[in-house]
């Protein structure tokens, strides 16, 4: 088991009376080699628990166990280092820096991990060598398509070996054709031994998962099971 989260509740205070309930008693188990996906529309929690998922963000009550740790009692150091050395992010829009190569760009989380920089050169050639862009290792995120800056970012989440790929509407930004080699890679990266959590509001993408989920009004549920509190 990589991750249990039990009873997760995620409340935002909205003045001095009133409080948001985010999120509302949600259970999550997933087990190493699990490709699930998570999927609601704007505003049902989704954005909010793929946060705690990736110790972006603490509950406000209930226990979430990554990796044998406790994240609800863990310092913003912790966290860090948690995020560092267990979970590979994939966003929508990249973030890569302008100004750096593909390599640097996927070689940047050894640098925060403290590995040397012969061997950050090596695993990041390596990752894009994965991702099939062996031969554009020099290039930089302008002069590289969408899909290949996705792919660049994909590399960089796989780089650290993390337990965990945490992907936040990986297509988002891309065209139809650029998505689904994205999607294809993201089978390729699980059928090799990645364990996958993916959010998004589109049926098409989670549909590529193992297991999919739904959220609602911060309720989560396996897809074609009712709420909990419906």
């Amino acid at each position: 088991m990589i991750l249990e989260m039990k009873n997760i509740c995620k409340d935002y205070r909205m003045g001095k009376t009133s409080t948001l309930h985010v999120l509302k008693d949600v259970c999550l188990t997933v087990n190493e080699g699990d490709y699930i996906a998570i999927m609601g529309p704007s505003g049902s929690g989704k954005s909010t628990l793929m946060n705690i998922i990736g110790c972006l963000d603490v509950p406000t009550s209930g226990t979430y166990n990554l990796e044998g740790n406790d994240i609800s009692r863990c310092s913003d150091n912790k966290l860090a280092e948690l995020r560092n050395r267990y979970i590979g992010f994939v966003f929508q829009s990249f973030h890569l820096m302008p100004r750096m190569t593909a390599l640097d760009n996927v070689a940047l989380p050894l640098l925060f991990g403290g590995v040397r920089k012969a061997e950050r050169r090596r695993r990041a050639a390596e990752a894009l060598k994965i991702v099939g862009l062996e031969d554009r290792m020099m290039h930089h995120p302008d002069q590289l398509s969408g899909g290949q800056n996705q792919r660049v970012a994909i590399a960089r989440a796989i780089v650290g070996n993390p337990k965990l790929l945490l992907a936040d509407e990986p297509t988002g930004a891309l065209d139809s054709t650029s998505g689904k080699q994205v999607m294809e890679l993201f089978r390729q990266l699980h059928d090799s031994g990645s364990t996958i959590i993916m959010i998004t509001h589109d049926a098409n993408i989670a549909s590529h998962a193992d297991t999919e989920y739904r959220i609602f009004d911060g309720e989560l549920s396996r897809a074609g099971e009712q709420p909990q509190g419906a």
